[in-house]
């Protein structure tokens, strides 16, 4: 099994071991143009508005850290319990290592078709208290029983707490396997930094699929203007949802229309929700319409949204609603089997959540809140793009491949609608 943080450093081809893995990617570096190492939207040209931090990130934001954990072992059929196996964890740090004072925060449910433990109290309380994990659903238990742990370990003192822990499901993977256990959460935990955060198909993000594509981990970030108040928002998303792509408003699958899902397996494949998925192409290129069958619809979306600036709960649940308006411009519906679950955290107000005496908070008015609505919308609509160009073609449990969206095909559309020279 490989368990690795892929680095942090983008610029380092990920490791493998294992000859059947080693087969496994080859076939896929084929398949998505060989690539092992996939440019962001901005490294392409695509002009997404806004002004970037240096490492158009949520680590953007002081203190704010990311780290994975990625599981990847196996190929062929489905054996419960045993593989293939397309899953992970992905760590957030709301504070630097080892600060522990809670962060004003707030959720909102788009749809609620998925689980993100621990937010009754933020909703009761206003804030938000150690680390945020993702992973696929049925870990979330095990994930967020060593959350806990990790945090035991780590020096924080509490009576009882309640572990931030989201979800979406790795269609790819052994799902039922649980093949996340304990030590992989401390792993990403411990990995945790700040600086560049690899995308794609990495920690939480593995397993997942997008808008009919590969889908994974995929960040951004906005800086302000001075007069603005210079602040930085910073967008994390772990995607796996549904929905029409499009970017910069340009349709993507009536263009890129003959990568979709597939299965290189022949049917009847062991999950019954799967008999419906077509059969790869032998010669290995991709001919499957995109994005039409009916489990393309299935899957979920996780947001996280990290600013610097003065907020209250109250305004973080605001900024937590912008992020749908940046995913229905990329042609999400938010549809009936999709959890799509948003959580917002202002780093802002240090010590607001001391015990003693009566803190002193200091808030943005809401007559200056229009800009970092903005740049939540704009974050959120970059960070998909880019865990969806950075995701390689992967397949999975049963032979299910799912294609990357290939960046040169996505800059000669936008090139086609004028939305690119």
């Amino acid at each position: 099994m490989r368990t690795d943080s892929r680095d942090h450093h983008r610029g380092r081809a990920p490791q493998v071991t294992g000859a059947g893995l080693g087969l496994l990617l080859t076939i896929a570096a084929i398949a998505s143009g060989g690539a092992q190492v996939r440019p962001r939207g901005r490294d392409l040209g695509i002009p997404f508005p806004g002004q970037t931090g240096p490492f158009n990130a949520i680590t953007d934001v002081a203190g704010i850290a990311v780290g994975h954990v990625t599981l990847v072992e196996g190929e062929g059929r489905l054996v419960p319990g045993k593989g293939p196996i397309r899953t992970g964890v992905t760590a957030i740090l709301p504070r630097r290592r080892g600060n522990w004072d809670p962060v004003f925060a707030a959720t909102f449910n788009q749809n609620g078709n998925g689980d993100m433990t621990g937010i009754n109290w933020i909703k009761e309380s206003g804030f938000l208290e150690g680390p945020i994990l993702l992973t696929g659903t049925h870990s979330v238990g095990t994930v967020r029983d060593a959350a806990i742990q990790w945090q035991l370990k780590n020096g924080r003192q509490f009576i009882f707490t309640y572990p931030i822990v989201a979800e979406t499901f790795d269609f790819l993977n052994d799902a039922n396997g649980e093949h996340v256990k304990p030590a992989r959460a401390f792993e990403a935990l411990d990995r945790a930094s700040t600086g560049a955060v690899e995308e794609g198909a990495v920690g939480g993000g593995t397993g997942m699929g997008c808008n009919g594509f590969k889908g994974g981990i995929g960040t951004s970030s906005r800086v302000l203007a001075a007069a603005q108040g210079g602040f930085t928002v910073g967008v994390l998303v772990q995607c796996n949802y549904g929905g029409d792509l499009r970017i910069l408003g340009v349709p993507m699958h009536p263009e890129i229309n003959d990568l979709g899902t597939c299965a290189v397996m022949p049917q009847p494949l062991s999950r019954p929700w799967t008999r419906g998925i077509p059969p790869c192409p032998s010669s290995g290129g991709g001919a499957v319409e995109a994005g039409t069958s009916e489990h393309d619809g299935r899957g979920s979306i996780i947001v996280i949204v990290a600013t610097d600036a003065p907020l209250l709960p109250h305004q973080l649940e605001r900024i937590a609603r912008r992020v749908s308006l940046g995913l229905g411009r990329l042609g999400s519906f938010a549809g009936n089997s999709s959890g799509d679950l948003f959580l917002a955290l202002s780093t802002a107000n240090p010590g607001a959540a001391n015990a003693e005496g009566t803190p002193a908070l200091v808030m943005l008015p809401n007559d200056r809140i229009d800009p970092l609505f903005q740049a939540t919308i704009d974050a959120t609509e970059e960070a998909v793009v880019n865990a969806m160009l950075a995701a390689q073609t992967m397949t999975g449990a049963d032979g299910i491949r799912v294609f990357g969206l290939p960046g040169e095909r996505v800059v000669a559309v936008l090139r086609k609608y004028n939305r690119m020279q």
